[in-house]
């Protein structure tokens, strides 16, 4: 320890008197055992869930400079070791600090148990624990998680008993006003058409509601009801999303959105910052700035009589069909059916913009011939439970969809929905071009994920970052219950341990799996209610370039944990705080995909 200036007076009489003293022979130094030079510090990063006994499972340990060749050792609980690996060959850098990734072969560990992972050679570092067990035992409790999610996040009278202490908020919604789609700087002209659009869930940290993602979700949450394993809780979870969306297809008529964002005309869901009951507290007149946070408009996907957007009516019609797969009761199957169908007849595939949501650019989609295949293979599937005869001609519409979006590159994400129906066409007849293409897509991703200094498809970071890993998990999962082929198992494993913790920062990408995960979500009812959004999927590190802190109304319940700088790079950052939606939003489509990519996982094909 350094002497503090005080010190000073109090040590120099002492030394003073003792060189008046008679001199005295200097003690000859004792020999010690020579010190340990002190190691630098490295990182070790881990699915923090787990991984199943026979499954790859490979750590990455961030480190200064090439650490092959060090060895690291595997404790149990109490801290005995029952492994030692050996790094491997640099992947490459990570950033300007850890300029090398090496890679620890965990294979072998294969007990059940809880483990973590200890280096002291040539670094030192340790890693978070994980487990070992079987993929049902690891995975499906993060399934019943992601419905928690879908609790937290419902509108309307109907609200589940949680930490949330949610109450019932947007009761003007059963009487809403619909209006013509404006342009992004419009003002809203409104039409003389009132319909009830109350219920549904909220798209994110907002309080938007959206067809476009609520399709999409539904759609995820009934195959892992269809082919497990579900939880108790997704009947109800699935049957209040159904409700809602029953109501936004009426008269002919699809209704896109509940609410719109906000411009320089108006305040809208984006401007406050506040629990979604509070917007029935308003006291608003027409033209009054906050009106529409109370009188929240709607709006359609095309005017009556129109021909409606392709990717809206094909996935809207997949989510109602698939409900007709689900119901027991044969009248209400075919009621299902029946309005799946016409939906679908009703899609229009002319040129132009493809419609999502207002704006249009919340979720640009750019292709629906996907959309159109997974909602005829739904139709068709339907149908031959019901013994309808018009499984046959959806059959054949399924086919001849899957064949024009053939050739992609994407895994399953809100944008592309071709992995799902290529499964499901296959479902019908196992064409092996369906196999192809989703093969082609996933040999790409490979290719990608073997550039990457942690294996990552999706790189560094980026827009939809965690969703983008997790759909591409669920997609080689899909592969391998089509063919049989696990070819790239040990690829989807790694996808999903980029989302669950090895990635650069070290964190969890989804809230309440493992011990390092996003504290501060950028969502009003996780923060307002100081509750954690056990299950939700976040964004996870972004560009760096879209990673500001948002000039928001900021509330006293601040939530901040600070930046991962130490582990940044110049394209990519992360930030858990709540004011930063661009890392650390959760949202409907992101948590849809975890939830059916943990369920394929908890179930491996037999």
């Amino acid at each position: 320890m350094k002497l503090r200036p005080y010190h000073v007076s109090l040590v120099l009489p002492v030394l003073l008197a003792a060189s008046c003293s008679a001199p005295r022979p200097a003690p000859r130094p004792v020999p010690g055992p020579t010190p340990r030079p002190t190691l630098a510090a490295a990182q070790i990063r881990v699915d923090q869930v787990g991984w199943s006994t026979g499954e790859t499972k490979i750590a990455m340990l961030l480190a200064p400079v090439d650490a092959a060749g060090a060895k690291a050792a595997v404790l149990d609980e109490d801290g005995d070791p029952v492994l030692t690996v050996t790094a491997g060959p640099s992947r490459g850098a990570w950033n300007p600090r850890y300029r090398a990734v090496n890679p620890l072969n965990l294979t072998a560990l294969r007990t059940p148990g809880t483990y973590h992972v200890r280096l002291n050679d040539h670094f030192s570092a340790e890693s978070p624990a994980f487990r070992i067990d079987t993929a049902g035992k690891l995975y499906t409790p993060l399934v019943a998680d992601s419905v928690k999610y879908f609790q937290a996040h419902r509108d309307g009278y109907d609200q589940v008993a949680g930490p949330w202490r949610r109450a019932a908020a947007h009761l003007e919604d059963k009487a809403a006003t619909v209006y013509e789609t404006p342009g992004d700087e419009d003002s809203l002209t409104p039409t003389d058409t009132k319909v009830d659009v109350a219920g549904g869930w909220y798209d994110a940290g907002d309080y938007l509601k959206f067809t476009h993602t609520t399709a999409y979700a539904l759609i995820a949450m009934q195959l892992v009801q269809r082919d497990g394993p579900a939880p108790a809780s997704l009947t109800a979870e699935i049957r209040h999303g159904l409700d809602w969306l029953t109501r936004m297809y009426h008269g002919g008529v699809l209704y896109t959105q509940v609410g719109v964002g906000g411009n320089d005309q108006y305040l809208g869901d984006h401007d406050t910052w506040r629990l979604p009951q509070d917007d029935d507290r308003l006291d608003v007149r027409p033209g009054g700035r906050r009106y529409y946070q109370r009188y929240r408009p709607v709006f359609r996907a095309a005017a009556p009589g129109d021909p409606i957007s392709p990717n809206l009516a094909g996935r809207v019609a997949a989510a109602f069909a698939l409900a007709a797969q689900l119901e027991p009761d044969p009248v209400r199957a075919r009621i299902r059916l029946d309005t799946a169908a016409r939906l679908y007849a009703q899609a229009g595939t002319g040129a132009g913009d493809l419609v999502t949501t207002v704006p249009r650019d919340f979720y640009p989609e750019e292709s629906f011939t996907d959309d159109l295949a997974l909602g005829a293979a739904e139709l068709a599937l339907a149908a031959r439970k019901l013994g309808d005869e018009r499984a046959a001609t959806w059959a054949g519409l399924a086919s001849r969809w899957a064949d024009r979006t053939s050739g992609g590159d994407d895994g399953l994400t809100v944008y592309d929905v071709d992995a799902l129906a290529d499964a499901e066409v296959y479902r019908l007849s196992p064409d092996p071009t369906l196999a192809a293409d989703l093969r082609g897509r996933l040999d790409g991703a490979v290719k990608a994920a073997a550039a990457d200094p942690m294996g990552a498809t999706s790189g560094g970071g980026g827009a939809d970052y965690a969703a983008r890993q997790l759909g591409w998990a669920a997609s080689a999962a899909l592969y391998q219950r089509m063919t049989g082929d696990n070819r790239y198992a040990a690829f989807a494993t790694a996808q999903r341990g980029v989302a669950l913790g090895a990635n650069g920062w070290g964190m969890s990408l989804v809230i309440g799996a493992g011990d390092d995960y996003p504290k501060c979500p950028h969502d009003q009812i996780g923060t307002l209610t100081r509750t954690s959004l056990t299950g939700a999927v976040v964004n996870g590190p972004n560009a760096a370039g879209r990673v500001d802190f948002l000039e928001l109304q900021t509330p006293k319940s601040l939530c901040s944990e600070g930046s991962f700088a130490e582990f940044d790079r110049k394209d990519a950052q992360y930030v858990d705080d709540m004011r930063v939606s661009a890392t650390n939003e959760p949202a409907l489509d992101f948590t849809a995909t975890g939830m059916l990519a943990f369920a394929l996982t908890a179930a491996p094909p037999r």
